[in-house]
């Protein structure tokens, strides 16, 4: 298969992700409401009526809890529901902080309620902004002039 084909074949939207998992999971069919149960054995939790508003396409937007729920029912990564974009945002976000963690300049990470999986994207990001605003501030010391009275103790 030609890539041009190939990427033309691939589902892009949340309803053509979905539609795409329900064909090859299920080839036999779905319901909305066996899918949410398989979803509830599973530890997760969405409706049966939500679920259907994005088969329909009426949902294109939905939380991450939902993305879990529909990766637990399908038995797929729920970063496979996320947009393109903000996948390959999440991806970069978590090479910078590799990077500033083995540079040193992150040391530790404490938190509490993290999950097995480990920080979510909007954490990574600010802990990222973090890192950002105490290099800025040590190069913003470092270029400062020593006041003539000497350090300023705290």
């Amino acid at each position: 298969m030609s890539g041009e084909t190939r990427a033309a074949s691939e589902p892009r939207t949340l309803q053509e992700k979905v539609q795409h998992l329900l064909e090859r999971t299920f080839p036999a069919g779905m319901s909305g409401r066996k899918f949410t149960q398989i979803v509830k054995d599973k530890g997760g939790s969405l409706s049966h009526a939500h679920f259907s508003n994005i088969v329909r396409g009426e949902v294109t937007e939905v939380s991450e809890d939902t993305l879990r729920a529909l990766g637990l029912g399908f038995g797929v990564d729920w970063r496979y529901f996320k947009d393109e974009s903000e996948l390959e945002a999440d991806v970069v976000a978590g090479l910078q902080f590799l990077a500033d963690k083995r540079a040193g300049t992150i040391t530790g990470l404490a938190g509490r309620n993290i999950a097995a999986s480990g920080l979510t994207p909007e954490l990574l990001k600010f802990a990222l902004s973090l890192v950002a605003q105490e290099r800025q501030r040590r190069a913003e010391d470092a270029h400062a002039e020593p006041s003539p009275r000497g350090p300023r103790v705290c």
